[in-house]
């Protein structure tokens, strides 16, 4: 089991098109800061139905899209 997986399960869960979470939302949900490890971990949200989109450093958001 994943780091990530409560985060892939509520993209797959809540089911819309496109997210766009800050990362407070992301910790809030995973109990923890991402860190640089998410940018190994983050093919696994194809595995839930999701591609993650643009890591915006300077806004602290993460785009996630359905596929």
């Amino acid at each position: 089991m994943s780091k990530y997986e409560p985060l892939w399960k509520y993209l797959k869960e809540n089911n819309k098109e496109d997210y766009k979470l800050s990362y407070e939302e992301i910790r809030n949900i995973l109990g923890f800061d991402i860190d640089h490890s998410f940018l190994t971990y983050k093919k696994e949200s194809n595995e839930y139905g999701y591609e993650v989109g643009k890591i915006s450093m300077k806004e602290k958001t993460i785009i996630f899209n359905k596929i």
